[in-house]
């Protein structure tokens, strides 16, 4: 088996206030897994995204994200590090004052791309492969909460990252859309891309099988079912 796309042995995820949120944390996500992360409200899962993805640093044990050294990252290397992976918000925090594409262009500039025709044709791909190829002229506000979503998704993926982190994408959206991004991201894992996603919604979780990771007592345990 290949080695995970991320990986966390003995790993303690502090708040940014230094508040320490979750202790002795081991996990394990291999390519191509669909994995959750559960727990209530203030349990610690925001935190260890943001761990995940370079918002918080991590302090004591180790951990590894797309094969990026969690413990060496600074502020040169952090860049480097989400050009590896896609990041799916709750609120979608697209730019309300330009178009899809100029959405995406955004994202790409910021990564480095400089081939205007190779980013119009990535732009396009991803649009693409979220069913929203007609759309990149509306503006964020001319798209449902599912559209919008979409987007993010679509954002996500425009460097072909190993990995997804999503914190709580469904958590805005009505249970019919809330479906069609479950199936949505399960396509795209079951492509090769990783995805960790936070959730309260068991609804979800048993419709859409995958592994689960409970956030609870200051530690994170893997769980083969719900209950």
């Amino acid at each position: 088996m290949s080695d995970p796309v991320i990986s966390l042995t003995n790993a303690f995820i502090f708040q940014t206030n230094d508040t320490l949120v979750l202790h002795d944390v081991n996990i394990d996500i291999h390519n191509a897994e669909f994995a959750y992360l559960i727990g209530k409200t203030g349990s610690g899962k925001s935190s260890l995204l943001k761990t995940l993805y370079g918002e918080l640093p991590l302090r004591e044990g180790t951990g590894h994200v797309a094969s990026t050294d969690l413990k060496a990252l600074n502020r040169k290397s952090i860049p480097l590090l989400r050009r590896k992976i896609g990041i799916v918000f709750q609120d979608f925090q697209l730019l309300s004052d330009r178009n899809v594409m100029d959405n995406l262009l955004f994202v790409l500039k910021a990564t480095e791309w400089k081939d205007a025709s190779k980013m119009e044709k990535r732009a396009k791909e991803v649009l693409d492969l979220v069913g929203l190829s007609t759309k990149d002229y509306k503006m964020p506000h001319e798209l449902s909460g599912g559209e919008q979503q979409r987007i993010v998704i679509a954002r996500a993926l425009l460097n072909e990252p190993s990995v997804i982190l999503a914190d709580e994408p469904t958590g805005n959206l009505d249970p019919d859309v809330s479906d069609d991004i479950m199936k949505l991201l399960h396509d795209i894992a079951d492509n090769g891309t990783s995805i960790l996603m936070a959730t309260h919604d068991y609804r979800i979780i048993n419709k859409f099988p995958g592994s689960i990771y409970n956030c609870a007592d200051n530690t994170i345990t893997k769980k083969d079912r719900l209950i």
